[in-house]
C-alpha cells in the first residue's frame, strides 16, 4: 500500500482494454439482435461493455463476475446511475470456478486467464469453457491478444511476464476458435491509437500521483513501477502484440 494510496487503475477510464467508444458500439452490433438475451460477462471488471449492450436493448438482461471487488463496485454504481440495476447482476467471485447459468451471449474480453492453468493454455481454456456454456447458435465475444509479428529476443525480455507460446498469430487464433466448436461471425482488432490511449492511461495514473506526492516515502517505488511499465510497453508490446475481438457463433 502506497502513502497516499494510488487511485484504482480504472480511474477516469471507460474500458479496461484498448477500445474506443465507436469500436465498442460496433462490437455490440456484430453480436446480432440481443432482444430478450441473457448476456454473461466472465472476468467482467466493471462490465462497461455489458452495460452498454444492455442500454441498447431494453429486453436483455445481464450477469457479470470478477474477483476485483473495487471494479465490481464501480460497475454496480454505473449500472445504478444509468438505470440498469434491475436488469444486471454483478458478482464478486472466481469466474473460473463459476458453474454457470443459462447464457445466450458470453463476453470474455481480455480475461482468458480467469480459468487458470499455465498461461500457454489460457486461450484454449477460455474457448473450451465458453463452448460448454453456450448452446448451438449462442454468441461469444472473445477479446484476446495475438502476435502482430514474431517478437525479437529483446522485446520478449521487455515483456518478461509473457511467454512467447502464450499467444499466436491472428489466423492461428481464429483457427483455434473454430477447432473448439465456433464459427467466426466478425473480426476486428485494436488500433495502435487505441493501444496507446490504453497504455498511456495506466502510465498517467502513476505520473499524476508522483506529481502530487513528490515527497512520499513511496515515490521511488511508484517511479520504478512506472518505468517498468514504460519499458514493457515501448520496448516490448507496442507494435508487437495485437488485440483481437472475435465475434463467434457456437455450432
Amino acid at each position: 500500500m502506497t502513502t497516499p494510496p494510488l487511485p484504482p487503475p480504472y480511474h477516469g477510464a471507460d474500458f479496461n482494454g484498448p477500445l474506443s467508444d465507436a469500436h465498442a458500439a460496433r462490437l455490440i452490433r456484430d453480436l446480432g439482435p440481443l432482444d430478450g438475451s441473457r448476456i454473461v460477462d466472465i472476468g467482467c471488471g466493471w462490465a462497461e461493455l455489458l452495460l452498454r449492450a444492455l442500454a441498447g436493448e431494453p429486453t436483455a438482461t445481464g450477469f457479470g463476475i470478477d474477483l476485483d471487488e473495487g471494479a465490481v463496485a464501480h460497475g454496480r454504481a454505473n449500472a445504478r446511475a444509468r438505470g440498469l440495476a434491475d436488469r444486471v447482476e454483478l458478482a464478486v467471485g472466481d469466474a473460473g470456478a463459476w458453474s454457470g447459468t443459462h447464457a445466450d451471449v458470453v463476453v470474455n474480453n481480455g480475461s482468458s486467464h480467469v480459468w487458470g492453468g499455465d498461461p500457454v493454455t489460457h486461450t484454449a481454456n477460455a474457448l473450451e469453457a465458453v463452448a460448454g456454456l453456450l448452446g448451438p447458435g449462442g454468441r461469444f465475444l472473445f477479446g484476446e491478444c495475438f502476435w502482430l509479428r514474431e517478437p525479437t529476443r529483446r522485446e520478449l525480455e521487455a515483456m518478461a511476464d509473457i511467454p512467447r507460446a502464450q499467444y499466436r498469430s491472428l489466423p492461428d487464433l481464429v483457427d483455434l476458435a473454430l477447432s473448439r466448436g465456433f464459427r467466426l461471425r466478425a473480426l476486428s482488432q485494436a488500433t495502435l491509437e487505441e493501444w496507446d490511449r490504453f497504455e498511456s492511461r495506466y502510465a498517467r495514473n502513476w505520473e499524476d500521483w508522483l506529481e502530487r506526492n513528490p515527497d512520499s516515502p513511496d515515490a521511488d517505488g511508484v517511479r520504478a513501477r512506472a518505468d517498468r511499465h514504460r519499458d514493457f510497453w515501448l520496448r516490448g508490446t507496442r507494435e508487437t502484440l495485437g488485440f483481437a475481438y472475435l465475434s463467434l457463433i457456437r455450432v
